[in-house]
């Protein structure tokens, strides 16, 4: 879903979901400053969605050419955060997907389908279904050029299958005769 005041802005589609989610506690990644952070699953199928990336990224190249040295980059010699989970990850969860990595310094709002805030921390995990507001902006440091993505605010749109190999007690346990506890 295209946002028509920002050009860098997206709001992903019903059907992303949230892989290696730190959206509740900021953590640090290959030593770097603690973000908290998201992959972001696009089923390849969401053309709206990829669309609207696409040109979102298409407009963070426009307006960050200054930071390119005034001249527009071929897309083909600089780092975009649209990628393909078939061909880069050898995870089940990323077949038929395209993901993005998004990090922010500040918590992202996470809410309902109500836009209601979810304060139960275990509503929201890897695995479950949510629309996410990114922000595309370019970047040029240390001989690394391209487009990076920011994480703004999660919505939870449904359950989904837990990632992480997480298992549900459930599954692990069964139900135990309380019979001879105390004997």
């Amino acid at each position: 879903m295209a946002n028509t005041t920002n050009k860098t802005k997206v709001i992903t589609g019903m059907n992303t979901r949230l892989s290696y989610f730190h959206g509740w506690e900021p953590v640090s990644i290959n030593g770097g400053a603690e973000k908290y952070s998201v992959s972001v699953l696009i089923p390849k199928d969401d053309k709206e969605t990829v669309n609207a990336i696409n040109a979102a990224i298409d407009a963070a190249i426009e307006e960050g050419v200054t930071k390119f040295g005034g001249k527009k980059p071929n897309k083909e010699a600089i780092k975009l955060p649209l990628r393909d989970g078939d061909l880069e990850r050898d995870d089940e969860a990323y077949k038929g997907h395209y993901f993005i990595n998004a990090n922010s310094n500040t918590a992202p709002q996470i809410v309902d389908r109500s836009v209601k805030p979810i304060l139960d921390r275990s509503e929201v995990y890897s695995g479950c279904y949510a629309r996410v507001s990114l922000n595309f902006y370019a970047f040029n440091s240390n001989g690394n050029k391209g487009i990076a993505c920011g994480l703004g605010n999660i919505q939870k749109v449904k359950d989904g299958e837990p990632l992480g190999g997480r298992a549900n007690a459930a599954d692990d346990f069964a139900t135990l005769d309380d019979d001879d506890f105390l004997a």
